[in-house]
């Protein structure tokens, strides 16, 4: 399975995955600022996409920089990540890892989810921070090695007919909508959780 790692301008990562599970390894230019200054290994990178409005692209495409491509996307009717995220679906990749997708400004946090939401069907996103992963799941979705993990369920804005196994509270073809309900705060009481639902979507949280 050929994945894909980006970095996005919210909060920077305390850590870095390992690298070499990704096959490709991106940034906006918002991001690339705190990269520098975590010394992210930057031969690392494949590309680099954004407006550069703040940026000497001059200066950025010399040694040691030159190693990565240089995307311009000044469309500035998409985000940032957006935009990145058309970019390495074009280079063939479904399965793409976001880090700085939360923290900062929370309506960059929202804006955000509503972009995976638009990808979901086309694209395998998961996000990361420093207290949680975070993805939409699908209809039909189980993990494992969770026991003892907070598990929270946020309906977008409704689910239908959920049903989990493994948690604390567990869920019986009940329906999660926002503003009503939702399934946040859970836990898993076994290292294998499942969870169905029959219509709407439904966004789930990780703590690590």
């Amino acid at each position: 399975m050929r994945k894909a790692l980006l970095f996005i301008n919210g909060e920077p990562p305390k850590e870095f995955p390992n690298l070499s599970d990704y096959d490709l390894i991106a940034c906006t230019d918002g991001a690339f600022h705190y990269l520098k200054e975590l010394n992210f290994p930057l031969e690392k990178l494949d590309f680099i996409s954004g407006d550069f409005d703040s940026f000497n692209l001059e200066a950025l495409r010399e040694p040691p920089h030159n190693s990565f491509q240089i995307i311009e996307t000044p469309d500035q009717n998409k985000t940032d990540f957006h935009k990145a995220l058309e970019i390495i679906h074009e280079k063939g990749f479904e399965n793409i890892d976001v880090y700085g997708g939360s923290g900062g400004e929370q309506d960059h946090f929202l804006g955000n989810l509503s972009v995976a939401f638009f990808f979901k069907e086309r694209l395998n996103l998961r996000f990361f921070d420093h207290y949680s992963s975070y993805y939409f799941i699908p209809k039909e979705f189980s993990m494992s090695d969770v026991k003892d993990k907070m598990i929270s369920l946020m309906p977008f804005p409704v689910a239908r007919n959920v049903e989990t196994k493994g948690l604390k509270w567990p869920l019986y073809n009940e329906d999660l909508i926002l503003g009503e309900r939702t399934g946040t705060r859970n836990v898993a009481e076994q290292h294998g959780v499942s969870i169905t639902y029959t219509e709407g979507d439904l966004l789930i949280f990780v703590a690590k």
